[in-house]
């Protein structure tokens, strides 16, 4: 796994009896984003795919929409005081013409793994920097019991959970139930952004007719996540908040949380849902 994972040594008691033994534990590395050689924001995060990460966080921020937006995503040498690589600082270099955005962004973002941008957007700022504003118009279809189905699919494919018990994992599926792509991640908001950046670097945005799975509560910033990726479903094994559903509300997006095999709740765009 690399630097997926690590060692430790821990103490287990189990019906009274202590052992000392090695566990397996998720790793968390911070990781630097750059926008043309001027830092951007801070995430802690899981190693790997971090130039999804970079270029999905992006897509979120209304900064790429497309492929042709991105020049090169480079890590950044000579990151430690001796010169070596951390692979911790990843510099996104925009295409030629491709604006930047105002520095404002330069507020050195810190995002926490549970939270993400904390109150940092609005629903307006969303619903003018989306790329995709044609969620509303999305006219995908999913059965309740299809839908219900996908959190075990989901659970499945999640390998560095089983070996950890300590990630968030996003689902890209289609409308007929297909695992499209899979990440995970110490924070839910990264594994959506590896989710959009990897459909960025293939060509395949906006994400029309497919369906987002996340394994916690579905936040202001997932849902966010989705709209600016083109996503018309978002579903979360947890509850939305108050935010998520009015900016589902607002553009279009199916939110369904507490999502159980066959229960669930539909707080936005229940036509989509068939039942």
């Amino acid at each position: 796994m690399g630097r997926v994972t690590e060692r430790r040594r821990v103490v287990r008691i189990r019906n009274g009896t202590a052992g000392v033994r090695p566990d397996t534990l998720v790793a968390e590395e911070p990781l630097e984003i750059r926008l043309n050689g001027k830092p951007l924001a801070i995430t802690m995060r899981t190693p790997g795919d971090d130039f999804a990460l970079a270029v999905g966080f992006l897509v979120s921020e209304g900064v790429l929409g497309r492929t042709e937006d991105v020049q090169a995503v480079t890590y950044c040498e000579g990151a430690t005081q001796d010169g070596s690589n951390t692979y911790n600082v990843v510099n996104v270099q925009l295409a030629a013409g491709v604006p930047v955005p105002d520095i404002t962004l330069e507020r050195n973002v810190y995002t926490t793994s549970s939270c993400g941008l904390c109150g940092k957007a609005s629903l307006d700022a969303v619903r003018t920097a989306t790329r995709f504003p044609g969620i509303a118009a999305d006219l995908v279809r999913v059965p309740a019991d299809l839908l219900g189905e996908l959190p075990d699919r989901l659970r499945a494919a999640q390998k560095v959970f089983d070996r950890t018990g300590g990630l968030h994992a996003a689902g890209l599926f289609t409308a007929e139930g297909e695992l499209v792509d899979l990440r995970e991640d110490v924070g839910r908001h990264n594994a959506v952004d590896k989710i959009v950046g990897r459909a960025l670097q293939a060509g395949r945005l906006p994400l029309t007719g497919s369906v987002l799975l996340v394994s916690g509560r579905a936040s202001f910033e997932l849902a966010q996540k989705a709209v600016m990726a083109g996503i018309p479903i978002l579903a979360a094994v947890s509850a939305p908040s108050s935010l998520a559903v009015d900016l589902a509300l607002e553009s279009g997006l199916t939110l369904v949380g507490f999502l159980r095999g066959p229960n669930m709740n539909i707080y936005a765009g229940e036509e989509r849902i068939g039942y």
